[in-house]
């Protein structure tokens, strides 16, 4: 498998807004054996800070993470960093892109939780 991450990384980071925080990159993947697509903001040394899952034809959100989160209620961040990762596609999203599928995730696992 092909390592993309050097090619990923030299997209111009930015910053979501209204952040003055770290500087960020977002984009989303397809992972057929699961039928799901994985929605990744990543900080700038290379670990997600928040990652979505959206399974089957009908995008059902399983997962909105953000890395400090403090219950796995909304599941886990990836455990290694993106340079570390191998055979996935990145498709670049802009950080509007991933805010619209994050608070849209987000919301339907909190209405599930009540």
């Amino acid at each position: 498998m092909t390592r993309w991450w050097p090619l990923w990384s030299s997209a111009q980071p930015m910053r979501s807004p209204g952040d003055d925080g770290p500087m960020r990159r977002w984009f989303r993947s397809y992972w057929d054996e699961e039928d799901t697509w994985f929605y990744f903001e990543i900080g700038d040394d290379g670990w997600v800070t928040r990652q979505v899952e959206l399974q089957g034809a009908e995008l059902r959100p399983i997962a909105a993470a953000r890395d400090t989160d403090s219950d796995t209620w909304y599941g886990i961040t990836a455990e290694s960093p993106v340079s570390e990762w191998d055979g996935y596609v990145p498709e670049r999203l802009t950080a509007e892109q991933f805010e619209s599928v994050w608070l849209s995730a987000r919301h339907q696992l909190s209405a599930r939780r009540t």
